[in-house]
């Protein structure tokens, strides 16, 4: 059936979904999935990746960025790009003369004032997601899924507009700023996934997580995904007994305590994703994709 016939799905009309989490949680094969399933709706997808280390290449089945686009399927492009970079093109794009912003980008004055000014290069990654989105980039997408850093980060990366705006104030720099301070502000632009675990640890950090969004963006997310969620056990398994089946048993009790904990503080969207066999790669994309679908289309409002 096509996409605009079916029933829409929470996210579906962002402009940008901001995927974090804490370390070792699989944010990045979440956000591999949200891409999936948007482009499987017919919207035109931008991954977009800032770790130089590179891993969502390996998702998709495609060769890695290295700071060039990529395309990773259909309607799916995949870019890992350096925030600096993307400070430095503002640059050229603003002086114009070669030989004027060579000067500039050479100059200890602007190198101390890029690594001192806070929040400055996260604002750049947002800022290109924006530009994408509207039309002012060298490519165009729908929607940009940005593979965030982990939640700390990840936090200082949805602050910074606005840290930037406060800081700098007026001209360009202060402009641009706060244009993408609402952008992240606005629940019906920007959409902001917490990816977990159910595990106590991963919990209580998505539940900070959570309240410092609040605090410091004015917003809640808009979903937390607990990923690799293990299932309940079978009766006839449970029947069966022996170390294995004794260990299982833990794990789930373990994770109902988890998901409990998560439910009395946070009464928002909630999507729970199962632990799968799929090794790392774009089958798990896929199953993951499908775990999410019917999830989403029941949380949208």
């Amino acid at each position: 059936m096509d996409a605009s016939h079916r029933d829409r799905l929470a996210l579906e009309s962002r402009a940008l979904v901001v995927v974090t989490g804490k370390g070792g949680v699989g944010k990045t094969a979440v956000a591999a999935a949200i891409a999936h399933l948007l482009a499987g709706r017919g919207r035109r997808v931008l991954l977009l990746e800032a770790d130089p280390r590179e891993s969502l290449h390996r998702l998709l089945g495609v060769p890695p960025s290295g700071g060039d686009l990529v395309d990773a399927g259909p309607r799916i492009a995949l870019l890992n790009i350096s925030p600096r970079a993307i400070l430095d093109d503002v640059v050229r794009d603003k002086l114009k003369i070669g030989a004027l912003s060579r000067r500039v980008l050479a100059s200890p004055i602007y190198e101390h004032f890029v690594e001192g000014a806070p929040g400055l290069k996260e604002m750049m990654l947002l800022g290109h997601a924006l530009l994408v989105t509207e039309g002012e980039a060298d490519h165009e997408a729908d929607v940009v899924v940005l593979d965030a850093p982990a939640s700390g980060h990840g936090l200082s990366l949805l602050a910074a507009p606005l840290l930037v705006a406060e800081v700098i104030g007026a001209g360009p720099l202060g402009t641009m700023a706060a244009r993408i301070a609402r952008h992240v502000a606005d629940p019906a632009r920007c959409g902001v996934v917490l990816t977990a675990l159910a595990e106590e640890m991963p919990v209580i950090e998505t539940l900070e997580t959570i309240d410092a969004l609040g605090e410091r963006v004015g917003r809640p997310p808009e979903l937390v995904a607990v990923n690799a969620v293990v299932p309940p056990l079978p009766r006839q398994a449970a029947r069966v007994g022996g170390e294995a089946v004794h260990l299982w048993q833990v794990r789930r009790a373990a994770a109902d305590a988890a998901l409990d904990q998560l439910r009395r503080r946070w009464k928002g969207p909630t999507v729970l994703l199962p632990l799968l066999a799929q090794a790392f790669g774009p089958e798990m994309v896929t199953a993951l994709a499908a775990a999410l679908e019917p999830q989403l289309a029941r949380e949208e409002p």
